[in-house]
């Protein structure tokens, strides 16, 4: 029984201990709240920024495997008016909302929390602009940065951008929230960053796939790439990792990657004698990473993303009947799956099937509210 009760306290403190390490917290930017989640540790800290209309949430699978082996802080947010953020009720005009003061507000939080030295930046998607303009405004203080698949600085030139507004109704959009201010703001925020460069003094790795964006028109998808790969071949300070296999979320198709990656950049801010006893850790967990990754494909082959990315590249071939078979077989496979409605719906809508691609976009905005190219559809299906 003594042992038993021994082995309990130790239980019980250290889980304790593991959950006092965490804190989960609202912080006061000047009148209105952001919500901020750290796993406090050893060394410099690694901040992740979201992609645009995501919080902190889609970071969770993968930041205990990094602190496990890093044991430094890592911090995740919401950007204001995302999850459970508030936007700041002060600001009257849409444009103070833009990504300058986004910016501000980062560094508000981060000063408020005491982490406003030193500190290693990994972004996804849009949340990539804001690595860059904080990178620019502290070059000293960016240790180094983890581009997850970003939006680059010059990707948005004026065609594109009245490609963007000809295919994104605004006014559907819930007013105010901070997917809104995004949308309203993004063709000033894309001509602000346009041509900025990351500081040549940090060390950044650039993991991209080979196809991002299925679905997209060649023309957004073939620039995508194209801007990547130059990233690294024009830049000493970058390095590029391509992604095989992966979409766009690279993080959640393929973690491994991503984790080690992470790990990677956070040695080379040890010095010599500490990047030695790291990098032992470091493998070990990649040995493991490996394992647990070819398990999951094992399991997987026919994966949602699987039966999407096939019934695209049936899609783009002509073969729209066998697309249509595939994405209808996709929805029987997963259910609950937006996206998949949402894939379906397109398909549809191309095989002049209006009626079923209404209910098939409206079942994806039944499970995904905030599905805003859905929205999009229906709109312009029914003005027709």
């Amino acid at each position: 029984m003594k042992c038993f009760y021994f082995k309990f306290v130790i239980f019980l403190l250290l889980s304790i201990s593991m959950h006092s390490q965490t804190l989960d917290t609202l912080v006061d930017i000047g009148g209105y709240k952001m919500h901020f989640k750290i796993m406090k540790g050893e060394g410099t800290p690694i901040l992740f920024e979201a992609g645009g209309g995501n919080d902190a949430s889609v970071w969770s699978d993968i930041l205990e495997n990094i602190h496990e082996v890093t044991g430094t802080t890592l911090i995740s947010y919401d950007r204001s008016g995302f999850g459970t953020s508030e936007l700041n009720s002060n600001s009257k005009n849409e444009s103070d909302f833009g990504i300058e003061n986004g910016v501000k507000e980062l560094e508000a939080g981060l000063s408020r929390l005491g982490y406003n030295q030193e500190i290693i930046l990994v972004s996804h998607s849009y949340g990539g602009l804001y690595n860059l303009l904080y990178a620019n405004k502290h070059p000293k203080k960016v240790r180094s940065i983890v581009l997850i698949d970003v939006t680059l600085s010059n990707f948005w030139n004026e065609e594109l951008l009245t490609m963007r507004d000809h295919n994104v109704d605004i006014s559907t959009i819930k007013k105010p929230s901070g997917d809104y201010y995004l949308n309203v703001n993004f063709n000033e925020t894309m001509r602000y960053v346009r041509n900025m460069e990351f500081p040549k003094n940090i060390s950044i790795i650039n993991v991209f796939p080979e196809n991002s964006f299925p679905s997209y028109p060649e023309i957004l998808s073939a620039r995508w790439l194209k801007l990547h790969k130059e990233l690294g071949d024009q830049n000493d300070n970058v390095e590029n990792v391509l992604a095989e296999g992966s979409g766009h979320a690279v993080f959640q198709d393929n973690p491994g990657v991503i984790i080690n990656t992470i790990i990677k950049a956070y040695s080379e801010t040890l010095d010599g004698k500490k990047q030695n006893e790291f990098l032992k850790k470091a493998f070990d967990n990649a040995i493991d990473l490996s394992i647990q990754t070819k398990k999951v494909e094992t399991e997987n082959k026919h994966s949602e993303g699987d039966l999407n990315e096939w019934a695209y590249s049936l899609l783009r071939g002509g073969a729209l009947d066998k697309a249509l078979q595939i994405f209808k077989l996709n929805i029987m496979l997963f259910p609950n799956s937006w996206n998949a409605y949402d894939s379906y719906g397109e398909a549809l809508l191309q095989s002049d099937k209006k009626v079923e691609a209404i209910e098939a976009y409206e079942k994806s905005i039944e499970l995904n509210p905030k599905n805003e190219n859905a929205k999009t559809m229906l709109l312009q299906i029914k003005q027709k």
